[in-house]
């Protein structure tokens, strides 16, 4: 069923959030790693093994003082960039506050900058906005305020965002593309391409030179209005000044705009540009997963196993790369082929990780062959796996089809007990959710069904109704009010 998968995809974009934009954002220097001490007690060692967010690393940091050990600023800095990376937020905001309240390192801007940056993914706009009023003015300069911008904007809060933005100006701070980006990439989400192209021209206007960034959103803007020349338009920009550096990240981004809009052969010649960048990068599995998602999507499974050899020739392949391929495996339904990887990746003996196995737990149940899917949470969990949401949600989907409703209500129950907040299943996703009892002519069974989850107390009464009244309509209704959103409490 659609909603199991639609729970399913919300709970993967939030735990995983993947944005081709932000691949510009996220550091790619090798001096990035550089601090981590290879002695065997470092104190990014002592930190990194504690992954609950709700275990405190204060007390690590005290004790690592306590023992005499050097701290200086410049290392945790590093650490609150390594975290933040891992989306480890509540741990660098941690390091952060210890840095100034207890070892009494004066703030930078940047510091306070990096820190409002924290409290928005932890607490929210409202936080932060508590906390830059107890800032001294003289810290709120170009750190503060473009982090300030891009809160607004990932708010989509257009006004606020437009407020902050004329501040920059009138300070003399918009000097890079980096504020005129972040408003670029709210006005493309918003829909307003009038308002980007006059930020391109103030950039012009003012000599600010178009970065990858830049031209990225742009070309997004294209490829959503299906306009394949004006995505050439870019590419050509791109290749005919030097002052932009064209690296494999820009490309994998151009070629997925042009199977976007249809363009297979535009798109495969780029990726033959990323292949020859392959041996100038030395920690080039991203790339290599990148080619393999690609390749599927064009359609291209002999180059999906020719990269693939690829890989495993010249990287060590971690779970995330078997990811990859069995996922884009997955885009041509070869059962067989992802068995095959599995099997490869179970014989590494890499920690075992449930995403691995749900590619087959999802095809066995789709496939009516419970007794498999079942077989192999069993085997997973024996090895120390921990079955995700996508996991129940298939066995819930497969118990459905099979007409097992209680064992389905028992993996749908699971699955709602680790599912993320707020999740808002569409019009689509309701209709779906009785699709399979009206297509078997049994009403009855769908009502069956809904109040089932009712009982159980997976879906609050209020989402239950609504579905309720799908059933007895039959059909769905259209416009703003066919869609039904569950918010935190609610499910």
């Amino acid at each position: 069923m659609k909603l199991l998968f639609s729970i399913l995809r919300n709970a993967n974009s939030i735990s995983s959030h993947r944005n081709v934009f932000n691949r510009f954002y996220i550091s790619t220097s090798s001096n990035y790693h550089l601090y981590r001490s290879t002695n065997k007690d470092s104190l990014y060692r002592r930190i990194s093994p504690i992954g609950d967010p709700n275990e405190s690393i204060v007390p690590v940091l005290d004790q690592w003082v306590e023992e005499g050990k050097h701290v200086d600023k410049e290392d945790l800095q590093r650490i609150i960039k390594e975290l933040k990376d891992y989306r480890r937020y509540k741990h660098a905001l941690e390091i952060s506050y210890w840095m100034t309240d207890k070892r009494f390192f004066t703030p930078q801007p940047s510091d306070i900058g990096v820190r409002v940056h924290l409290i928005y993914k932890l607490k929210g706009l409202e936080e932060v906005e508590k906390y830059l009023d107890s800032v001294p003015q003289q810290f709120k300069g170009f750190h503060i305020y473009s982090t300030l911008l891009n809160c607004y904007t990932i708010e989509k809060s257009v006004e606020k965002a437009e407020a902050i933005m004329q501040k920059i100006r009138d300070m003399g701070f918009a000097r890079t593309p980096l504020c005129y980006n972040f408003m670029m990439k709210m006005y493309h989400q918003t829909g307003n391409r009038e308002k980007m192209d006059d930020m391109m021209n103030e950039m012009e206007g003012k000599g600010i030179i178009f970065d990858q960034f830049t031209l990225m959103i742009r070309s997004s803007a294209y490829a959503a209005a299906g306009d394949s020349d004006g995505i050439d338009k870019i590419v050509k920009i791109m290749e005919s000044d030097k002052r932009i550096a064209l690296d494999w990240n820009t490309y994998t981004i151009i070629a997925e705009k042009y199977l976007n809009v249809g363009q297979v052969e535009k798109a495969l010649a780029m990726l033959n540009k990323v292949e020859g960048t392959l041996a100038t990068i030395k920690r080039n599995n991203t790339t290599y997963d990148l080619l393999l998602r690609l390749y599927a999507l064009a359609g291209k499974k002999e180059e999906v196993h020719r990269v693939w050899d690829l890989y495993k020739k010249n990287q060590q392949i971690y779970n995330k790369g078997y990811i990859c391929m069995m996922n884009s495996l997955m885009k041509f339904d070869d059962t067989e082929g992802v068995q095959r990887i599995f099997e490869e990746w179970e014989s590494r003996g890499l920690s075992y990780d449930f995403r691995i196995p749900n590619f087959l737990i999802g095809a066995y149940c789709r496939k009516g062959l419970l007794h498999k899917a079942e077989a192999l949470i069993d085997r997973g969990l024996s090895k120390g796996g921990v079955p995700s949401v996508i996991t129940w949600c298939h066995l819930a989907s497969g118990y459905i089809h099979e007409d097992q409703v209680e064992k389905a209500i028992e993996a749908l129950n699971k699955a709602i007990s680790i599912c993320p907040p707020k999740f808002i299943p569409s019009k689509d996703t309701l209709y779906t959710c009785v699709e399979y009892w009206e297509n078997q002519g049994n009403v009855e069974k769908s009502e069956e069904f809904v109040r089932s989850l009712e009982v159980e107390g997976i879906f609050s009464a209020v989402f239950c109704d609504k579905l309720r009244c799908f059933i007895n309509q039959g059909k769905l209704q259209t416009g703003p009010a066919s869609r039904v959103g569950t918010t935190e409490g609610e499910l």
